[in-house]
């Protein structure tokens, strides 16, 4: 197993979250910091990907800042998602070029890592053919529990996944989410019928992806992670 960092940011903005992926991005394809899986919740947000649609956004710009929502175009592959509070977000940066040069099989080991998460809590979720992400029920009453979109630069991987805990669902009616018109997005919790904190999920959920990618994973707070960051930046900058 190859040791990997932890690190949960808690509710952080989008963009302060991008900002710190990208950092270690860099890092990591210098070599001078091992795997590192962020952790986070955002504020409600809307992010569309590199092939994303803008009329899959639903919602006019006054209906969007009235609701308090943001909007952001990425790097990361697929259409148009939310993120909002009830909702994990992970982003894996890994070196897939020591793990598995493959995009498809690791865009697979992410969904099998929330299947496997999901299995805990006795539902069966699965996958769609043609669909990224995981799904629960069966052919056009399916519904979406989790979301996939990744970027790959150098084998080093950014972006991530979505996975609905107690999420607002409502929001998801201000986007065609991911581009698939005929289909819900559904949560743990309404599938549960109960309550659910982020902390009973993503503990299991990390599990798995550490399980998946031969990882073991080392919890680091946040202020070390900069911290890390920062003494490979600056030699860095004194260089240029």
């Amino acid at each position: 197993m190859t040791r990997a960092l932890q690190v949960d940011l808690g509710l952080i903005p989008y963009a302060e979250a991008y900002a710190l992926q990208k950092r270690t991005v860099a890092a990591r394809k210098l070599g001078a910091i091992e795997d590192v899986i962020l952790f986070c919740e955002h504020p409600h947000v809307i992010t569309q990907g590199r092939n994303g649609k803008r009329e899959h956004l639903l919602a006019s710009e006054n209906v969007l800042r009235q609701k308090g929502m943001e909007f952001f175009e990425t790097s990361r592959g697929g259409d148009v998602t939310y993120h909002g509070p009830g909702q994990i977000v992970a982003y894996p940066i890994l070196d897939l070029g020591a793990i598995r040069r493959d995009v498809v099989w690791y865009v697979r080991m992410l969904e099998e890592a929330m299947i496997r998460a999901t299995a805990e809590f006795g539902i069966a979720a699965g996958r769609e053919i043609g669909k990224t992400g995981v799904w629960v029920g069966e052919g056009k009453a399916s519904e979406k529990l989790a979301a996939i979109g990744i970027h790959i630069s150098r084998w080093v991987t950014s972006h991530g996944l979505a996975y609905n805990v107690s999420t607002d669902l409502r929001n998801f009616d201000l986007i065609v989410p991911c581009g698939i018109a005929d289909r819900k997005a559904t949560s743990l919790e309404k599938l549960l019928e109960r309550g659910v904190k982020l902390d009973e999920v993503k503990p299991k959920l990390a599990t798995h992806l550490g399980e998946v990618f031969g990882l073991e994973l080392q919890q680091m707070g946040r202020a070390e992670l900069l911290e890390k960051l920062e003494a490979v930046e600056q030699p860095v900058a004194a260089t240029a």
